[in-house]
């Protein structure tokens, strides 16, 4: 097979793959299945949600084109098992969307982005059918604060939220108490599970994205007590033998430095 003229094309990367899979393709591509990419599409979808959160728009396209192989590679293993084509991919969500957009593709009038939603959630029942949950398809793979927020979200829809903030910071500091009044460490286990829920329950209420927040958080500890670390080799000292004052004043000092 020779090379694709065009590679801006979608079609000349379903072209590339095919030929990694091919009899005289690639070995590693060629042994690979659904199941044994699951783990390479979490890691793709992962670096693609770091390169939005770092805003580095460079980064961002070439992790989406990742992704993007991804899930050229998945059509590719089914189209060989006779299951489906990159095309009716394509035909699905394509179909999806437009069935979706009434206010756009048809005739339904919407005021606001919120009344979208209530007609999407409309339109989601008809198609799951009236005697399954409107959660039962929420991947319970996510991740378990991206999961709650997007179960909350959900039931909001259809009008099972509070009705302001208030309620909810009424709520967390009831599990606060619950929590301190846990008397053993399987019941700890349960309140601090009903005290990450509620939180979540705030951030969603706050549009603030749980996953976003933490790792953002996650990421500012990181280069701060690096930074510590830096801080201690400059000046020969051994952070382990630090008191806990010590710490903290180079914690503080980092935090100045570190953004």
């Amino acid at each position: 097979m020779s090379l694709p003229e065009n590679l801006s094309q979608f079609d000349a990367l379903v072209a590339i793959i095919a030929r990694l899979r091919a009899g005289d393709g690639c070995p590693w591509d060629r042994k690979q299945t659904h199941s044994s990419l699951r783990e390479n599409l979490l890691q793709e979808c992962y670096e693609v949600l770091e390169a939005l959160d770092e805003g580095d728009s460079g980064k961002l396209c070439h992790e989406l084109g990742d992704l993007l192989m991804q899930v050229v590679l998945h059509a590719q293993i089914a189209t060989e098992a006779g299951e489906f084509e990159v095309g009716d991919v394509i035909s699905s969500i394509n179909t999806k969307l437009i069935h979706r957009h009434p206010h756009v593709f048809g005739s339904i009038k919407v005021k606001d982005a919120e009344e979208v939603l209530v007609n999407w959630e409309a339109l989601k029942k008809e198609e799951r059918g009236a005697d399954t949950s409107m959660l039962s398809n929420v991947p319970q793979e996510m991740p378990a604060l991206s999961y709650s927020q997007e179960i909350q979200d959900r039931v909001a829809r259809v009008g099972f939220d509070w009705e302001d903030i208030g309620g909810v910071i009424d709520k967390l500091a009831e599990e606060v108490s619950e929590f301190k009044q846990a008397d053993s460490r399987e019941r700890k286990g349960q309140e601090f599970g009903d005290l990450l829920f509620t939180l979540a329950n705030v951030a969603r209420r706050l549009g603030v994205d749980l996953e976003s927040a933490l790792r953002e958080a996650n990421r500012r500890f990181y280069h701060r007590f690096s930074c510590m670390e830096e801080l201690c080799r400059q000046r020969g000292l051994n952070f382990g033998e630090l008191s806990f004052d010590e710490q903290n004043a180079l914690w503080e000092e980092a935090k100045k430095k570190v953004e």
